[in-house]
C-alpha cells in the first residue's frame, strides 16, 4: 500500500501557558491560511505551514467555536454558546452578525447558484440568510433539531438529531416531495455526527444504540442524492468521527476517528487498497480539514496542537491553498508614539500605558490566574461511600448508595434565578439563547419529573399579559391559567373537553335558551369552544370557576370553594372527586329537557315513544342496574332499581399481612366495584328475623355506559399499592375488556373500553400538591417520535409516551379520576337531534332585564339600535367594540423590606359594559347595536368609575337606567359575532377579550394599538393621544365611555387606510412618536415641579 501523505511539523500555541483545545478547522481557498477555532470562542489564523500567528477575533459566547467556513472574501463562524453567527473579512473586521431568537446550531456553505446560506437553531427551524448582508430571507419549521447543513448542486441537505437526512428546496427551505423520490431517510438511530456531499453521493457518520446506550456507529453510510437510496456502507471499526471529501479525488473520502486513525477510501473502486494513517497524538482528535488542493490534511486535538500531514516532498514549500494567491491581511500597524517634551505643565494623561516598561497587575491575562475553570479541585467522596469502601490491590471500591443513583457524572450548576419568563424582559433571551436544554433523566421514583411540577404565573409591571405562556406550551392544544380562584378544576375541565361526547353536549347546550343565570353546563360549553378555537394559545376558565363558586356557596358545598389559601396538606384528590360528583349531578339536571331529550345511544334508557329518553348525560354516563338483596336466613330475594353516574373503586382487603396485591388488576377491581357486593344487618320482612343481608348489583354487559366515569378513591397506603408499578406488570392498560353480571352469573359477553383520560394528584416532598390531567387526545397523530398522550399541567402542556402516561412509579403520582370510552358505541352515538346553532334573534331584540323598565330606564341614555334581520352580520363584517370593567377582588401584593413589591394575585375584574358598533360604510356606520350593562350578583369591590364610567346602581336591576343584560346572554351575543366571522376593531382588545373570557381568532381582530406602533420604539400609544393627534379630538375628558372609545378606534382604522392610500402613513407614525416624546418630557417636568413644591 503506497502512502501519499506523511506527517510534518505540527502547529502549537507557544504563547499560551495552557494551550486551548482546537474545536474547528478550515483551509482558506485563496490564501496561504489555516483558520482555527479555539475553545475560548476565538478564531485564530495560522499563516503558512510553519504556523505564523495571524489575526484573531471572538465569535461570541464564552465556549468553543463550533464551526468555521472560509470562502474567497469572508470567514464565517458560530460559537457553541454564542447568540448568533457572523461574517468577517480576512483581516478580522466584522461584516454582519445575525442574532436569531434561539441559539444557532450550525450553518451551511454558500449556495453555488445564489448568495444564500442556511442556518438552523435549537427551536427546530431552518433559516435562509443573504450571505452578503446577513438578513433573513426565509424561515421554515423543521421536524427535528438540525445539527449539520450542506448545500449540494440541487438542494439543501440536513442532518438532524433524530438521525434522519432530509432534502430541502434551496429557494424556500421547505422539505422536498418530488416525483416519488424520498425526501427523508433514517441514516442512524442517534444523532448525525458527520455529513458531506460530493456530486450525487452523500456520506454520513453518526451514533447508534448498543444495549440501550449510545455507541458510535461503525459504518459510514452512503446514499444516492437523487433518490436517497442506500448504497453499500464503508466499515470503520474504530468509530468514524469526521468525514472530509478529498478535493482532487471526488470519489474518495477521508474518515477520521477520535483516536487519530485516518482512512482514505475510494468508494468507486472498493477493491483498491485503502490508505491508513495513525496520528501520534497524545490527546483525542477534535476536528479535521483537508486543504483545497488536497496537499494538506489538518487535525486538531484537545491539547491545542494541530497535526499536519502533507503530500509534498519538502516541509512547508507548498502553500496551504496550493498556489500563490491573495496576500495575507495582517493587522494594522499602530501609529508611532508622539514625541512628548516633558515640562512641569505636561498633563499626565498624555503619557499613556505604552510608556510603562514593567507589566501592570491589571494587565495580567486570565491564563496567569489560578481559577476553578483551569484547576478544578477533585470532588469530595461522599461519607456514605467512604464508610463502606474496601481495598483490593491498591484499588478502593464501594457499592453505590441508593440515594446517589442517577447523580453520577452530573455537572453542578448554579441555581437558576427565581424569575419568570416575560415577553418584555431579557430573561428569556439570556437563558434560552445560551444553550439548548439538556434532557435530564430522573431515575429515582420518588422524584417528581419536571413535566409534572407545579407551575406558577409571575407578574411584571405589565400584568399577566406579559407572562410568556408560549414557553411552557409548544403544542397545538391549549392549557388553562391558574391565577383565578377555583382553578384547581382545570384538570377536570381538560378531561371533559377531550371526552368528545361530553364536549358535544356542552357545545350544544350553549345554543339553547338556558334560563339559569349560573349554569355549569353553559360555562363548560363556552370553555370548550374557547379551547377548540385557541389551538395552543393559553386560555382561562374564569367564568366557569366563578359559576362553580356561586353554586357551591349556594348549596353549602364549602369543601369545593377555593379561598386562595394553598395549604401544604390539602388533599386535592379528594377535592376533585367531590367536585366530579358535584359537576356530573349539575350538568345532568341542567341538560335535562324532559320529556324532549333526544336519544343519543341505542340502550335501554335511550327512550321510546312511550318512555321519554333520560337526560343526555345520563344516557352517556348512567349505569342502569338492579340491586339484588338476599336474606341469608330465609333466602328471600327482592330487587331495587339503581342508577348512578360514576363508579367508586373498592379495593380488596388483605386478610393477612403477607397477602400479595399483584394478582388484582384494574379490570377485576373495576368489575367488583361495579357489582359492589356488600352485606348489612336488618330485620327481614319475610322471616321477621334480624338477619344478615347480601347486596349485589346486576348489570348486563349491554347496559354498560358509553363513558365509564371512575373515582379512584385512593385514600390509604394499602389501596395505593395496587396502582404502583412493579417489575411484572403495570396496573393500567390502554385497552381493557369489561364483563357485566346478571343475577349473580357472569355475563359471557364482554365489551372493550379505551382509557381516555385521568386526573392525578402530584404530591411533592415539599410544598403543596396540585392536579394534572393526562389525556389521550382523540384523533391525535401517533408517530414514533410523538404519542397521542399529553400532560395538561395547567398552562404547561407536554407530550409524553404511553408508558409514562399509564405509569405510577412512585408516591408522588396519586390517581383521582379515570374516564373510559366504550369502543363499540363510539360510532353509534347519534348527536343529530342536538341543536348546534345559536339563536340569531338575540342581536335583533332588546334584552333588558331591569325590574322597572318604564320607571328607571332613561330613554336619553339608550344610544343603541338593535340590528334588523337584513343587517345580521356576514363573514368579514366590520364591528367596533369596547368594554368597561369593575373590580370584584383587589390585587394581592407582597411588599418587601427593600421597598419592592411582588404581585401574588392580580385584581379580578368583571365585565360591566360592552358596546359594539356597526363598522361597514353606510348611513349607520358608527351606530351601536349592542350597548349592554352587565348584571352581576357578586359583590363589587370597586366600580373604577374614573376608568369605566360605571357608578353605583348602574348594574342593579332595581336602580339601573341603562339596558341591563345577564353576562351569559352578552357572552352569547359576542360568541355569535365571532362565529359569523365578524372583524373586531378596537384599542387594546387583547386585555378586553381576556377578561371577557372569549377567544377571538387573530385574523378577526384589528387592534389600533398595533396599527399605530413602531416595534423599535417599544412604547405603545394611548387611544386618547391618538385621537388628539390623528383625529384632532379630545376624548375621555372626564371619564371613559365605551361607545366613544369604540367609535374613536373605528375612525382611527379608517384614517389608517386613508394614510396608506396616500402613502403618508410611515411619515405620520414618525410624527406621532416625536410629538409623544415631547409630551412625555413635558409631563415629567410638571411632575418634578409639583414634587419640589
Amino acid at each position: 500500500m503506497a502512502s501519499t501523505y506523511r506527517p510534518i511539523a505540527p502547529l502549537t500555541q507557544p504563547w499560551n501557558l495552557y494551550p486551548e483545545p482546537v474545536t474547528a478547522l478550515a483551509f482558506d481557498p485563496v490564501s496561504d491560511t489555516l483558520w482555527t477555532g479555539l475553545h475560548s470562542g476565538n478564531v485564530l489564523a495560522y499563516y503558512t505551514p510553519r504556523g505564523v500567528r495571524g489575526v484573531t477575533y471572538p465569535v461570541g459566547g464564552g465556549l468553543g467555536v463550533k464551526k468555521v467556513i472560509a470562502e474567497d472574501q469572508y470567514v464565517r463562524a458560530v460559537g457553541v454558546t454564542g447568540d448568533g453567527m457572523g461574517s468577517w473579512n480576512k483581516g478580522g473586521v466584522n461584516k454582519w452578525y445575525f442574532r436569531p431568537s434561539a441559539t444557532v446550531m450550525t450553518f451551511s456553505n454558500t449556495s453555488s447558484t445564489s448568495q444564500v446560506i442556511a442556518i438552523s437553531t435549537t427551536t427546530s427551524e431552518l433559516l435562509l440568510l443573504n450571505a452578503l448582508t446577513g438578513d433573513p430571507v426565509r424561515q421554515v419549521p423543521a421536524p427535528s433539531m438540525i445539527s449539520h447543513l450542506e448545500f449540494s448542486h440541487t438542494c439543501i441537505l440536513s442532518g438532524s438529531m433524530d438521525g434522519c437526512i432530509r432534502t430541502h428546496d434551496p429557494r424556500t427551505g421547505m422539505q422536498r416531495h418530488e416525483g416519488g423520490a424520498e425526501s427523508t431517510v433514517k441514516a442512524h438511530s442517534g444523532n448525525i455526527q458527520g455529513l458531506q456531499v460530493s456530486g450525487n453521493f452523500v456520506y454520513t457518520a453518526g451514533w447508534g444504540q448498543r444495549q440501550g446506550r449510545p455507541f458510535p456507529d461503525p459504518l459510514v453510510k452512503i446514499y444516492d442524492l437523487r433518490t436517497l437510496r442506500a448504497l453499500p456502507p464503508i466499515p470503520f471499526s474504530d468509530g468514524p468521527a469526521y468525514i472530509n471529501v478529498h478535493p482532487k479525488r471526488p470519489s474518495s473520502i477521508v474518515i477520521t476517528s477520535n483516536q487519530g486513525l485516518i482512512n482514505i477510501v475510494d468508494i468507486s473502486n472498493p477493491n483498491k487498497a485503502n490508505e491508513f494513517y495513525q496520528l501520534d497524538a497524545p490527546s483525542f482528535i477534535t476536528c479535521a480539514a483537508v486543504s483545497p488542493t488536497g496537499s494538506y490534511m489538518a487535525f486538531g486535538d484537545g491539547d491545542g496542537v494541530i497535526h499536519l500531514m502533507s503530500a509534498g516532498e519538502h516541509d512547508g514549500e507548498i502553500p496551504f491553498n496550493g498556489f500563490e494567491g491573495q496576500p495575507v491581511e495582517w493587522a494594522d500597524t499602530p501609529e508611532p508614539l508622539p514625541d512628548i517634551v516633558w515640562t512641569d505643565s505636561t498633563p499626565l494623561n498624555s503619557i499613556g500605558l505604552p510608556y510603562y516598561n514593567s507589566m501592570l497587575l491589571s494587565a495580567w491575562s486570565p491564563q496567569f490566574m489560578t481559577t476553578k475553570a483551569h484547576f478544578p479541585p477533585p470532588a469530595k467522596i461522599p461519607p456514605q461511600v467512604l464508610s463502606t469502601m474496601k481495598m483490593s490491590d491498591n484499588v478502593a471500591y464501594a457499592p453505590l448508595p441508593k440515594e446517589l443513583k442517577g447523580r453520577r457524572n452530573v455537572v453542578v450548576v448554579a441555581p437558576r434565578k427565581d424569575q419568570a419568563r416575560f415577553r418584555s424582559g431579557k430573561m428569556r433571551r439570556q437563558e434560552v439563547r445560551s444553550e439548548p436544554e439538556t434532557p435530564t433523566f430522573e431515575t429515582l421514583p420518588e422524584e417528581v419529573p419536571r413535566t409534572y411540577r407545579k407551575v406558577e404565573i409571575e407578574y411584571s409591571k405589565f400584568g399577566v399579559e406579559d407572562f410568556d405562556f408560549g414557553f411552557f406550551n409548544k403544542t397545538e392544544y391549549s392549557g388553562l391559567e391558574t391565577h383565578i380562584l377555583n382553578s384547581y378544576t382545570n384538570s377536570m375541565v381538560q378531561l371533559m373537553h377531550y371526552t368528545l361526547p361530553i364536549r358535544r353536549l356542552a357545545k350544544s347546550h350553549i345554543t339553547t335558551n338556558c334560563p339559569r343565570e349560573h349554569c355549569l353546563l353553559c360555562e363548560l360549553g363556552f370553555v370548550n369552544r374557547m379551547l377548540e378555537d385557541a389551538r395552543g394559545i393559553n386560555c382561562q376558565a374564569s367564568n366557569f370557576c366563578k359559576t362553580l363558586g356561586m353554586l357551591a356557596q349556594a348549596q353549602n358545598a364549602i369543601e369545593l370553594i377555593d379561598y386562595g389559601r394553598d395549604a401544604p396538606d390539602t388533599n386535592y384528590a379528594h377535592t376533585i372527586q367531590s367536585f366530579h360528583r358535584f359537576l356530573i349531578d349539575h350538568i345532568s339536571s341542567e341538560g335535562n329537557a324532559f320529556p324532549h331529550n333526544p336519544s343519543l345511544v341505542p340502550s335501554a334508557f335511550a327512550g321510546s315513544a312511550s318512555s321519554p329518553a333520560a337526560a343526555p348525560i345520563t344516557q352517556l354516563l348512567g349505569i342502569d342496574g338492579k340491586n339484588i338483596i338476599t336474606c341469608m336466613n330465609c333466602k328471600a330475594v327482592r330487587e331495587k332499581e339503581n342508577m348512578t353516574h360514576m363508579v367508586d373503586m373498592i379495593y380488596p382487603r388483605k386478610l393477612y399481612p403477607e397477602d400479595s396485591t399483584t394478582q388484582h388488576d384494574f379490570v377485576s377491581i373495576l368489575r367488583n366495584s361495579l357489582i359492589r357486593q356488600m352485606t348489612h344487618k336488618a330485620t327481614c320482612q319475610t322471616c321477621k328475623q334480624f338477619a344478615t343481608f347480601e347486596t349485589k348489583r346486576s348489570i348486563p354487559t349491554r347496559d354498560l355506559p358509553a363513558i365509564l366515569a371512575v373515582n379512584a378513591f385512593v385514600n390509604n397506603e394499602e389501596s395505593f399499592k395496587f396502582w404502583l408499578d412493579n417489575r411484572r406488570h403495570r396496573f393500567l392498560s390502554p385497552m381493557m375488556e369489561v364483563h357485566g353480571q346478571i343475577e349473580g352469573v357472569d355475563d359471557p359477553e364482554g365489551v372493550m373500553y379505551e382509557l381516555r383520560a385521568m386526573v392525578v394528584q402530584v404530591v411533592p416532598k415539599t410544598g403543596s400538591s396540585h392536579l394534572v390531567a393526562i389525556v389521550k387526545v382523540p384523533d391525535a397523530p401517533s408517530t414514533p417520535d410523538r404519542s397521542p398522550w399529553f400532560v395538561f399541567n395547567d398552562f404547561m402542556v407536554r407530550n409524553v409516551s404511553e408508558a409514562e402516561a399509564l405509569s405510577f412509579p412512585g408516591k408522588w403520582k396519586v390517581p383521582a379520576v379515570v374516564y373510559l370510552e366504550r369502543v363499540d358505541l363510539r360510532d353509534k352515538l347519534d348527536f343529530s337531534a342536538l341543536p348546534d346553532q345559536l339563536d340569531e334573534t338575540i342581536l335583533c331584540t332588546d334584552t333588558n332585564i331591569s325590574l322597572r323598565v318604564t320607571v328607571n330606564r332613561d330613554k336619553s341614555l339608550i344610544k343603541h339600535e338593535c340590528l334588523r334581520y337584513d343587517e345580521l352580520p356576514k363573514p368579514g363584517t366590520l364591528v367596533a367594540i369596547d368594554a368597561e370593567f369593575v373590580s370584584m377582588q383587589q390585587e394581592e401584593v407582597e411588599y418587601r423590606s427593600d421597598g419592592t413589591k411582588k404581585v401574588l394575585r392580580p385584581a379580578r375584574l368583571s365585565l360591566a359594559r360592552v358596546s359594539v358598533l356597526r363598522g361597514n360604510d353606510g348611513p349607520k356606520q358608527g351606530v351601536p347595536f349592542i350597548d349592554d350593562h352587565i348584571h352581576t350578583s357578586e359583590t363589587i369591590v370597586d366600580y373604577l368609575t374614573e376608568f369605566s364610567g360605571i357608578k353605583f346602581g348602574d348594574l342593579d336591576p332595581a336602580l339601573s337606567r341603562y339596558t341591563l343584560t345577564p353576562l351569559k346572554l352578552v357572552y352569547k351575543k359576542l360568541r355569535l359575532l365571532v362565529d359569523r366571522g365578524c372583524i373586531f376593531i378596537g384599542h387594546g382588545l387583547t386585555k378586553d377579550f381576556r377578561i371577557i373570557n372569549i377567544f377571538v381568532p387573530p385574523e378577526q381582530v384589528i387592534d389600533t394599538v398595533d396599527l399605530y406602533f413602531i416595534k423599535e420604539r417599544q412604547r405603545r400609544l394611548s387611544l386618547k393621544f391618538l385621537a388628539w393627534f390623528v383625529l384632532q379630538e379630545n376624548i375621555q375628558t372626564e371619564t371613559h365611555d365605551s361607545i366613544e372609545d369604540a367609535r374613536t378606534a373605528l375612525r382611527l382604522y379608517k384614517a389608517y387606510h386613508r394614510f396608506e392610500e396616500e402613502g403618508t402613513f410611515d411619515q405620520k407614525l414618525e410624527e406621532l412618536y416625536r410629538e409623544g416624546k415631547k409630551h412625555v418630557r413635558r409631563v415629567a417636568v410638571i411632575l418634578a415641579a409639583r414634587t419640589l413644591d
